[in-house]
């Protein structure tokens, strides 16, 4: 097996560690919106300066500093409001700094390809798995401009990592783009206004064991009334005791809304957040928790009555059933979904759409284990790797394989399936050139993305992909030799290994007559004329004599 890559043995990937469910907030009076605008913009304005404060702190930062932080925040909210506010700092602070780092990875990998292939000769052509020079020195003049951009970049971000300084955009940095391209996202200035406006919001908190039904700042009781605590500036607002407002709208959670009382009325933490859809002018309220880990099954229970295996591909899932033994049962199916939408929300319903048929087919066949390649495109999707192939970049950066990883690991956590990740090396490739023929007939058209899931779940399960490798630990298949050197039907696949004595000796001599070797003329009983045989010519083998019946009988 040398030259290929190291392949990672498969593993049951671990449930998920939250839920988090969403409704609408029904029946809100006038009266209602206005206090929750009113609370977060106020809130939002307080939260934008504790995030400027905590990225002002960078490495400095340390409980002192968190502390005053809060103590500040306490006296113009109210403490449960602090803390809810300094902790969305801090994580904001600290996601930052992990796309920090992936940016100068991202960055440093770019450099380094490109500084590679400036010092090859223009027109070089590069290996398999390293590019060559560049085609022109046209490119070559222009690529040679883009290492210096790069590396000023890389410098100025590695700049800011050692100083401990980020870049965030409360809002999202994407929708403060659009304000400059307001046309093309068929806006108005008003409507991105408001569209900013409560995008910034701060309406969320944590929850807290032991507390009234899980949560004490933003709290829904099990008959589906929200109510709010106040900060101290809008404490005027009030319609409840102890500084709280009680919305006239009510909450009812749908999907998982018995595990969700279930915890409210133990006092479990429930956390919750509410936001505006401006695009629909509702409210919503999202509830999410924290689920106890999910026992881990081994490996062999959960592929005991075998595994469906998934080729994840652009706009399709391409899956096959394997039974224990790695042979595919039945036909291929395809479960097609559409990405070219422009809403991150049509896409997420395509994904789950599509997930959710895989999931019903798995459960009909009595299967425990879907099979699933383990792929991370980060260092695939780069400009600089794959230059012109400017195509190939948008069909791997298209495939949701972060998206479809956590809907799957969620959805099929809840309905007892267990997922297991493959090594994808070599899958479509061996798939396609070891499965896709013999699986191909003439009721059944097997795609390369048919073939490749066969070789995900042969490898799921333990089974060599490719066909025909001997025991002796060579993993192709062996050509069989030409005709006029061995029979031409019928021949072996797979040579006898290097070490078997007399492997290039003759054939051993069979004692008796031979039916097909042996030539005209040359027969045990050529020179026997009486042995008649059909049309009157000589029998050539005594084996084969037969008298003839007397026709006196």
């Amino acid at each position: 097996m040398g030259g290929l890559r190291e392949v990672v043995e498969p593993f049951v990937v671990s449930g998920p560690a939250g839920v988090a469910i969403r409704t609408r907030i029904k029946q809100l009076t006038p009266e209602d919106e206005k206090v929750l605008r009113l609370v977060g913009a106020h809130l939002s304005a307080l939260a934008s300066k504790d995030l400027k404060a905590r990225c002002v702190d960078g490495l400095e930062h340390s409980t002192e500093t968190w502390a005053a932080r809060k103590r500040a925040l306490t006296l113009v909210a109210s403490s449960r409001w602090a803390g809810a506010i300094t902790k969305a700092s801090h994580d904001q602070w600290a996601l930052a700094r992990r796309g920090q780092l992936a940016h100068i990875q991202s960055l440093e990998a770019g450099v380094a390809t490109i500084a590679d292939r400036l010092a090859q000769p223009v027109g070089q052509k590069g290996s398999k798995n390293t590019p060559g020079g560049y085609r022109s020195r046209q490119e070559w003049f222009a690529k040679s401009r883009r290492l210096h951009v790069l590396q000023d970049r890389l410098e100025r971000a590695r700049s800011d990592r050692q100083a401990g300084s980020v870049h965030v955009v409360r809002g999202g940095k994407q929708l403060a783009r659009t304000r400059h391209h307001l046309q093309a996202a068929q806006l108005t200035e008003a409507g991105w206004r408001e569209r900013w406006e409560c995008e910034r919001w701060f309406l969320q908190a944590d929850g807290e064991s032991g507390k009234r039904y899980g949560n004490e700042t933003l709290r829904v009781t099990p008959e589906g009334r929200l109510s709010i605590k106040l900060p101290a500036p809008l404490k005027d607002l009030a319609n409840a005791p102890h500084g709280r407002y009680v919305l006239t709208g009510t909450v009812r959670f749908t999907h998982r809304g018995t595990e969700w009382a279930d915890r409210i009325e133990v006092n479990r933490a429930v956390a919750y957040r509410i936001h505006y859809d401006t695009g629909r002018n509702r409210w919503y309220v999202t509830a999410a928790w924290q689920s106890p880990p999910t026992r881990i099954i081994a490996l062999d229970a959960v592929l005991a009555d075998g595994v469906i295996a998934v080729d994840t591909n652009a706009d399709h899932l391409a899956a096959w059933r394997l039974d224990v033994h790695g042979n595919p049962v039945g036909n291929p199916r395809r479960f097609f979904y559409d990405l070219s939408g422009s809403t991150a929300g049509h896409r997420d319903a395509q994904v789950r759409h599509a997930l959710t048929r895989l999931l019903h087919w798995a459960k009909g066949c009595g299967v425990a284990a879907i099979a699933v390649e383990d792929l991370d495109f980060t260092a695939e999707k780069t400009r600089e790797k794959h230059g012109r192939r400017k195509r190939f970049r948008q069909l791997i950066s298209g495939m949701p394989t972060g998206r479809l990883r956590a809907r799957l690991s969620s959805m099929a956590d809840a309905i007892g399936i267990a997922i297991i990740a493959v090594d994808p090396a070599y899958t479509s490739k061996w798939g396609a050139q070891y499965w896709q023929k013999p699986l191909t007939s003439k009721d059944r058209t097997t795609t390369r993305h048919d073939a490749a899931a066969v070789a995900i779940g042969r490898r799921a399960l333990g089974h060599r992909i490719r066909l025909g490798a001997p025991p002796s630990g060579s993993w192709g298949r062996t050509t069989p030799p030409p005709p006029h050197r061995s029979d031409a039907v019928g021949h072996r696949t797979v040579q006898a290994p290097s070490g078997v004595p007399g492997r290039e000796g003759p054939r051993p001599h069979i004692p008796g007559p031979r039916t097909r070797s042996a030539g005209a003329g040359c027969g045990a009983n050529v020179g026997n004329q009486n042995a008649q045989h059909r049309s009157g010519r000589s029998a050539d083998h005594g084996s084969w004599q037969q008298d003839s019946l007397p026709l006196s009988l």
